[in-house]
């Protein structure tokens, strides 16, 4: 039988925003994925209270870092990376449910081949347990700034049980190897929330390193548990960090191509989807965003 120690170490790093409710739910699934060899962080972001003792009651080893402060996703997730002893580091929204897939296929990959630097496993929707959310992304266009997760809405029906290339992570669940982050950093906290992962993932392949989908591992996902579907907060975030991601990732020229295509095709359609449906704290979201991500700087 196989000693505990016979498995490379996983940190497990999970930030909770105000949704204690979600983020132990998540934490009984833990045991489900059955990898031996786990340490268990979650860092408590914009903390109201300290709920460390209902955190370790879901997981009795996990170590809670409680931070008064909302430092956002990329902020939340670096602050579990400096306390993070693994080989490997496993990035899990508050809103995700493990496995007994969940952990190993990418443990497994991970240690096969030291050109991999960060992977996300199949990401299936937890409330529609058959339809997938993600199975890799496509890349992102350089004149749109868009791109598509592959399989997603559709039935699982194992086409994407495979290894294969990926432009990006999911934010939802992605492992990521330590020398990949001692080489390239922590995530860039400029965003505070959405792109993170995909600017992450923009610097993990400049850096050499590759960046797959693992078809074998599933995970799922409850999806904008803490922002909402159509919050004001998603709406600006993803308005201004789209073009921030542009800007940071994007020649010169390409940027301008970009930023004319938004201009004058996105943003006048977010306008008028927001106004004809009277969500008027969300259009003033989407012009505070496109604002905003012109002005800062990258």
């Amino acid at each position: 039988m196989s000693r505990k120690e016979d498995y490379p170490l996983v940190s497990i790093i999970t930030v909770n925003y105000r949704q204690a409710a979600e983020t132990l739910k998540m934490l009984k699934t833990i045991a489900d994925s059955g990898y031996p060899n786990l340490e268990v962080i979650v860092v408590d972001n914009g903390a109201l209270s300290d709920k460390t003792v209902a955190y370790r009651e879901a997981y009795p080893d996990a170590r809670v870092i409680v931070c008064k402060r909302n430092l956002g996703f990329a902020g939340g997730n670096n602050l579990g990376i400096k306390a993070a002893s693994g080989k490997y580091l496993y990035f899990l929204n508050n809103d995700t449910a493990l496995t007994s897939s969940s952990i190993m296929p990418l443990v497994e990959e991970f240690e096969k081949d030291e050109s991999l630097g960060a992977a996300s496993p199949k990401i299936r929707y937890y409330y529609t347990p058959e339809i997938i959310q993600y199975a890799g992304f496509s890349p992102i266009h350089p004149y749109t700034g868009r791109n598509k997760a592959i399989g997603k809405n559709q039935k699982d029906n194992k086409e994407y049980d495979c290894i294969m290339p990926t432009y990006s992570t999911h934010g939802a669940a992605m492992m990521v190897s330590r020398e990949v982050i001692e080489k390239v950093g922590m995530m860039h906290e400029g965003f505070f929330l959405y792109y993170e992962e995909l600017d992450w993932c923009a610097a993990i392949r400049r850096a050499g390193f590759e960046i797959r989908y693992i078809g074998d591992a599933l995970v799922y996902h409850k999806e904008s548990a803490s922002t909402g579907k159509q919050s004001p907060l998603k709406s600006y975030y993803m308005t201004r960090n789209r073009i921030l991601f542009m800007k940071r990732n994007f020649a010169l020229p390409q940027f301008i191509l970009f930023y004319t295509y938004f201009t004058f095709t996105v943003l006048p359609k977010e306008l008028l989807k927001n106004t004809v449906k009277a969500r008027f704290n969300n259009l003033k979201a989407v012009v505070n965003g496109f604002l905003d991500g012109l002005w800062r700087p990258a």
